[in-house]
């Protein structure tokens, strides 16, 4: 959640990421006004505390009328301070709700709009013309790769099988991206991906978009759509060490996504779906080295693209188009012959001290004082890659050349018809 501090010193800053969100500025005031509420309530239960304890004093030294004078007179205080410890616990639940609700305030940086109002920063690469090119699933069944006939006949829309060497390759990337993570510093984890609700609370995707995680109400458990939610948990009400630099972990994991709302939207193939495998970068940091990390990752993310030799664009999301927890996200879009534009393949995120004031994630400063950390995530390869993979490198006579770096984990250079 957002730092309170600044809403009381720059409302109008808090306001502003609002608008730029396109969300309501409103909630402002009413956090205000909640906070006045609450350190309002504070101040009269802790009023009346002292009164109380002083009357106790009072108690001990007296005798006969006065006594019982002031016994009568502390049962009455006893259920003063009773109401107002409630209303101090009413006040702070609704300060605490008020303050989750904001979302958190955007980079001056980032555009305003919606989820067409992005900015291009960069082009990388050239599409080079294919004649009469298949699409990923055409290729992806004629070699052998994905049965999406029979992912449905066992789970239901939105689910596949990748065969042969279809699992080769998705294995290869994920490989990929583990080592080249692991060369620049980051530690590879398998998290869990069932967490509880505070772990998914704590990072941003509960509340507008619930409907699109899965959840195990007999369990009290969420399904995560990306290992950011365990790996943001991870360190959950610790204080790190970050004197030597940030703390870097690279999750390999199965991330499920309910897709609600997505009816009729890339229904065929495997570019929007139910399940998929990917490797996270995440990232613990001091605030003041959050923008660094973030255009790290960046770049981390770039070396992957150039890795599959596809063509791709850098794009700067609009504030409307962001998750909650982000302050400014990065995507990094490839070209899809097929369907002649770019979608995006990775995605990287400086969420600053959002996610770690939720989830209690602090470090010492150089006087030994508890702060915040900042969190970072950003997608170093998944499932959906392989769609970029398989129609940029797809050949006149129907096979598939892999790049010389992914062919190495993969095993193989050429993918032909069996």
């Amino acid at each position: 959640m957002i730092d309170l501090k600044i809403v009381r010193e720059n409302p109008d800053v808090v306001r502003a990421s609002q608008r730029t969100r396109g969300e309501d500025p409103e909630l402002v005031d009413r956090l205000l006004q909640a906070d006045v509420d609450r350190r309002s309530a504070i101040a009269e239960a802790d009023s009346l505390r002292a009164e109380q304890k002083s009357l106790g004093k009072q108690v001990g030294k007296a005798s006969g009328d006065e006594k019982a004078e002031l016994l009568t007179r502390g049962k009455t205080l006893a259920e003063q301070v009773k109401a107002a410890v409630a209303r101090q616990n009413d006040a702070d639940q609704t300060a605490t709700e008020c303050q989750r609700a904001i979302s958190n305030i955007v980079a001056e940086e980032t555009p305003a709009g919606g989820e067409d109002d992005f900015v291009v920063l960069e082009h990388v690469g050239e599409p080079r013309e294919i004649a009469d090119p298949k699409d990923h699933l055409e290729l992806g069944e004629s070699l052998g790769l994905i049965d999406m006939a029979r992912g449905a006949k066992v789970s239901g829309s939105r689910f596949y099988f990748l065969t042969g060497l279809g699992a080769m390759l998705q294995l290869g990337l994920l490989n990929m991206a583990a080592a080249k993570a692991t060369a620049n510093g980051f530690t590879l984890m398998i998290p869990p991906v069932l967490v509880r609700p505070e772990i998914m609370q704590g990072t941003g995707f509960l509340g507008a978009h619930d409907d699109e995680v899965y959840q195990l109400p007999d369990d009290d458990l969420y399904l995560v759509g990306t290992s950011e939610v365990p790996l943001a948990g991870y360190h959950s009400d610790e204080i790190l060490d970050l004197s030597d630099g940030p703390k870097r972990y690279a999750g390999w994991s199965t991330c499920f996504r309910r897709e609600a709302g997505s009816y009729g939207k890339d229904t065929r193939g495997i570019i929007r779906v139910h399940q998929f495998d990917k490797v996270e970068g995440f990232i613990y940091c001091k605030p003041q080295d959050a923008e660094t990390e973030h255009q790290r990752l960046l770049s981390w993310e770039k070396d992957m693209l150039a890795a599959i030799d596809v063509p791709y664009r850098v794009i700067d999301v609009a504030g409307g188009d962001l998750g909650s927890s982000a302050a400014r996200k990065y995507d990094c879009e490839a070209w899809v012959p097929t369907q002649h534009t770019y979608r995006e393949l990775t995605s990287t995120s400086n969420c600053t001290t959002f996610q770690a004031r939720r989830l209690s994630v602090r470090y010492r400063d150089e006087n030994g004082k508890p702060q915040t950390a900042a969190t970072l995530n950003g997608t170093l390869a998944t499932t959906r890659w392989l769609v970029a993979i398989l129609e940029n490198h797809q050949q006149p006579d129907g096979t598939v050349h892999l790049p010389s770096e992914l062919a190495r984990f993969v095993g193989v250079d050429v993918i032909a018809p069996r």
